[in-house]
């Protein structure tokens, strides 16, 4: 260990013993981790803090969003309710399209062909 990580545990130590730890919010609750698998290890922590300022949208928040809007449409009745409906569902495609043509997630021929058969699938 160099010396900043002895400082830092000592200031840590200090303060549990100070009490200033307690009444934290979400003490003794679990820690919601992200799943940053997909990005490499030297880029997590920066990544982890654009995605905290909202620079970074989430493919797979963007993917339930769209699930969530493909129920509403389904059980929608208005015409005009559905058609913004299906104008908001549009947004999010296009946005998940630049996503994923950014990551070039489907960028090999055997990926786009799975990605053809997972859409037709869901009807996209």
């Amino acid at each position: 260990m160099d010396i900043s990580h002895i400082i830092a545990e000592n200031k840590i130590k200090e303060a549990i013993k100070n009490g200033e730890f307690k009444n934290i919010q979400g003490m003794g609750k679990p820690l919601k981790l992200d799943d940053l698998s997909h990005v490499p290890e030297h880029l997590r922590m920066g990544y982890r803090m654009m995605k905290n300022a909202g620079m970074i949208e989430d493919e797979g928040a963007l993917k339930k969003e769209m699930m969530t809007i493909d129920d509403l449409i389904a059980k929608c009745y208005d015409e005009s309710e559905r058609e913004k409906l299906n104008q908001l569902k549009s947004e999010k495609q296009l946005r998940l399209d630049q996503i994923t043509k950014k990551k070039n997630t489907f960028g090999s021929p055997a990926s786009s062909f799975y990605k053809n058969r997972v859409n037709k699938k869901l009807g996209w």
